[in-house]
């Protein structure tokens, strides 16, 4: 898929996350919380509303294509992984949104050989939306929650200050290990984030590394993982090699990664 093919995708994926961030905007005022699936992580109203109407959406744009979304999967998953499927997070942060925060996105990606190579991140009570293709940009949404390529601005990871790194971290999982990293990184900073709006932290030059020990799902991360690789950064697996996608014999799972705004030497 060629540079501009792969830009145009990720403005109709922003289009697309913005409508679902417009929807979980009007539900939240009478949501009325979340049942526990079966792997104890919540889901509310909003996360099956934003996942339907971005799945009805993506059927028109890409019909016959491979979804692969977090309401719809099941741990029996046994379909044959194509070598481009979507990967989408209805509602990343589910447990910010329940508690009044305004840290959740929404998440969509495309994947081609194992790589994310368009994604959209839609912060809707931020009114914020990130896009990442052959570049990455970021835009404010308009008044009514809706996204205009038009007001696309293009973003970069930094290089590293001479002041230190700074660090994105989860709130809710800084575990020992990820201090102990973050220890042996000259780190300045720590700022606190949730959902995938780490990654953007990076891919704005706002911030420098994001150390996950713990597993996350693959529709966490794909976005982002587009979004910063557009900016100029990358995403490792634990074993330094690039974070791959469709791993279908661990159920789509990461098991760690580390963020950067500017590949590590060494």
């Amino acid at each position: 898929m060629d540079l501009e093919q792969r830009d145009a995708i990720a403005v109709e994926f922003g289009k697309i996350a913005s409508e679902a961030g417009a929807a979980i905007m009007t539900i939240r005022a009478s949501d009325k919380g979340a049942t526990l699936k079966s792997d104890g992580t919540p889901v509310s109203q909003a996360d099956i509303e934003a996942e339907r109407l971005i799945q009805a959406q993506l059927a028109w744009m890409l019909p016959g294509m491979v979804v692969i979304a977090e309401e719809s999967f099941t741990a029996d998953y046994d379909v044959p992984v194509p070598e481009r499927f979507l990967l989408v997070d209805p509602l990343d942060g589910t447990r910010e949104y329940l508690s009044g925060q305004a840290d959740f996105t929404v998440n969509i990606a495309l994947i081609e050989a194992g790589c994310p190579i368009a994604g959209a991140i839609c912060a809707p009570a931020m009114d914020l939306i990130y896009l990442g293709g052959s570049r990455a940009f970021r835009a404010e949404l308009s008044t009514d929650g809706i996204f205009a390529p038009e007001s696309l601005t293009a973003i970069e990871a930094r290089t590293v200050p001479r002041s230190g790194m700074r660090a994105a971290a989860s709130r809710s999982h800084l575990d020992p290990q990820t201090e102990q990293f973050l220890r042996e990184q000259p780190v300045s900073e720590l700022r606190p984030a949730g959902s995938s709006l780490k990654f953007c932290l990076i891919a704005c030059g706002e911030a420098d590394v994001y150390p996950r020990f713990g597993p996350t799902m693959e529709w966490d991360t794909a976005a982002g993982h587009a979004v910063l690789t557009a900016a100029g950064g990358c995403v490792l697996a634990l074993d330094g090699s690039p974070l791959r996608y469709g791993k279908k014999d661990i159920g789509f799972k990461n098991n760690g990664f580390v963020a950067w705004g500017r590949r590590p030497s060494g």
